[in-house]
């Protein structure tokens, strides 16, 4: 089997993974949330807005920026609490777990390691550049 050929069969076997399917039914949920969407864009608007008046060299309104900020940070905080953005970004931290550990292992066989026995090592040294993955 070619590595093209393995490549498309891992992405069935992720595409069957428990993981996987929770993560793209909370990204389906997130899409459907009207509320949470509207969040989103208003949040994205502030946003913006905050960034077109940090950019104002001369003539920046402090005041402006800083209450574009704190209500920037407001809207943020609401979309944070919707259950869905809390179900997705769990899901979304599995995926990510599982994504890491994979690249770990593959990452070992590029290093000469045996792909059947190879271990991602748990210890975390706080540096992401000797990171395996988290555990």
């Amino acid at each position: 089997m070619g590595i093209i050929k393995a490549a498309r069969e891992l992405g069935k076997a992720i595409q069957a993974d428990e993981r996987y399917i929770e993560f793209n039914r909370c990204r389906k949920a997130n899409d459907e949330d009207e509320k949470l969407q509207e969040q989103i864009h208003e949040f994205n608007l502030v946003r913006m807005q905050a960034a077109e008046e940090a950019n104002k060299d001369d003539n920046r309104d402090e005041e402006r920026f800083k209450q574009l900020n704190a209500k920037m940070r407001q809207i943020y905080a609401e979309i944070m609490v919707n259950e869905n953005m809390i179900a997705y970004n769990k899901a979304k931290g599995e995926m990510d777990a599982l994504l890491q550990n994979m690249n770990g292992i593959i990452d070992l066989c590029i290093q000469g390691e045996d792909p059947d026995t190879c271990e991602l090592s748990s210890g975390c040294t706080g540096s992401c550049a000797t990171c395996g993955g988290c555990h």
